[in-house]
């Protein structure tokens, strides 16, 4: 045995005992590579992702950003937050403070985010105390970039220590946009940012702010609980300016993605622009209701210290607000389109219907909606009422109809 080893080459015998094993397990060879590939699994497999169980209705708040931009500070915060509270915001329903870009400084020689102290003298945790004290909560903005949109530093390889310091600091709400970030992939950098956030054990609302243009309505149910999904709203009823796009412009975009919407998860059309006076009141009491209606997040971006009552009217509509937030969580839609004449539907939970009718046109016109457009038999009786003019109305069976103004809205609760 020791000669016959010891004329043949080690590697010889290595080779004929892998055969003796490999006939031993029923492998045939010159097939173990082939069927071995067949059954391989990938080296690391992705867990089965869940959602995070927040914002279980659209978000309710404000956000620095549409008014004031980078013109942001600490005394600044705090008056938007007393604002929210004496106003009556607070009692029907509106809930973060958000500051939006510039309010970071540098990072420190460890790599965590600082603020910018001369806009922040005191810190952000005291800035978070603050607004925590008036039983509100705080949120943040940052980038999956390298910088921000208005060039502080960004979130990008420093996920896991920026989500640790908002937590730290008593963030509730994270806006994260998609600035400076070349060719990176929308699905990992969000989910990247979404797993260090869970990871701090802080409940943080996540905001994707990446504009739709990697469709995150597909793949953001379990990342986050909100997602961008045009460029930003400017305070027109419509057209467009460089990247940004007005109200009508934004409905168009948002209304067809209805189908991704849903307890935890939706569709974000942008920011209010109520009461910044690029519109009528008229126009802007038909923004706040299709936002409404659309089950968008109601963010204010006015200036809260300086409401006038027609703002206010409109931003503390008790009655419209309540559809949007409506436990039922589905988003309403267009169900009928006859040139400028539309008429919009959202079921609510216990079998009533939101329904919209919008006048687009410069004149105004009488609109009507069939129970059929209503999934309703059409000899069903339903209460009415009126969610503008604040009064019930004579109940109807099969239809209801209302002269609109030009550019405006009529909102109606049918209940059977």
């Amino acid at each position: 045995m020791d000669e016959w080893m010891a004329s043949r080459p080690v590697q010889h015998l290595v080779a004929a005992m892998l055969v003796l094993v490999a006939t031993c397990l029923g492998v045939v060879p010159g097939q173990a590579e082939e069927t071995a590939a067949a059954d391989a699994q990938p080296a690391q497999m992705e867990p089965a992702r869940t959602m995070n169980g927040l914002a279980l209705k659209p978000p309710m708040g404000w956000n620095s950003w549409n008014k004031f931009n980078c013109n942001i500070n600490e005394a600044l915060v705090h008056k938007m937050a007393d604002a929210m509270v004496a106003s009556g915001m607070k009692d029907v329903g509106y809930q973060y403070i958000v500051i939006d870009d510039c309010w970071h400084g540098t990072r420190d020689a460890d790599g965590f985010i600082q603020p910018d102290l001369q806009r922040f003298p005191s810190g952000m945790k005291a800035v978070a105390d603050y607004v925590h004290s008036k039983g509100l909560k705080f949120g943040l903005y940052s980038d999956a970039g390298r910088k921000t949109c208005g060039g502080r530093p960004g979130s990008q390889g420093y996920e896991y220590q920026d989500a640790l310091q908002y937590a730290r600091w008593g963030v509730d709400y994270l806006k994260y946009d998609w600035c400076n970030t070349g060719t990176r992939n929308a699905q990992e950098a969000y989910t990247l940012m979404a797993d260090a956030l869970r990871a701090t054990g802080r409940d943080i609302v996540f905001s994707l702010c990446e504009w739709g243009n990697q469709q995150p309505w597909l793949w953001g149910k379990t990342v986050g609980n909100l997602w961008r999904t045009t460029g930003d709203i400017y305070d027109k009823w419509e057209g467009k300016r460089t990247y940004s796009l007005g109200v009508m412009n934004i409905v168009d975009i948002n209304e067809p993605l209805w189908p991704y919407a849903g307890p935890g998860h939706w569709n974000d059309p942008d920011m209010l622009e109520v009461g910044n006076g690029g519109m009528t009141d008229t126009e802007y009491r038909s923004h706040f209701s299709l936002w409404a209606i659309m089950a968008a997040p109601l963010i204010a971006g006015n200036d809260l210290s300086a409401m006038d009552e027609a703002t206010k009217r409109i931003l503390l509509n008790r009655e419209v607000i309540a559809i949007n937030q409506d436990p039922l969580g589905v988003q309403g839609r267009r169900v009928s389109k006859d040139g400028d004449k539309e008429v919009w539907a959202k079921p609510l939970s216990g079998g009533g219907r939101a329904v919209l009718l919008l006048n687009r046109g410069s004149q105004p016109v009488r609109i009507a909606v069939d129970w059929a457009l209503l999934d309703y038999p059409a000899g069903l009786q339903a209460q009415v009422r009126d969610l503008w003019q604040h009064e019930a109305l004579a109940p109807r069976r099969g239809s209801y109809a209302a002269e609109v103004p030009a550019h405006g809205v009529v909102v109606v609760k049918l209940q059977p």
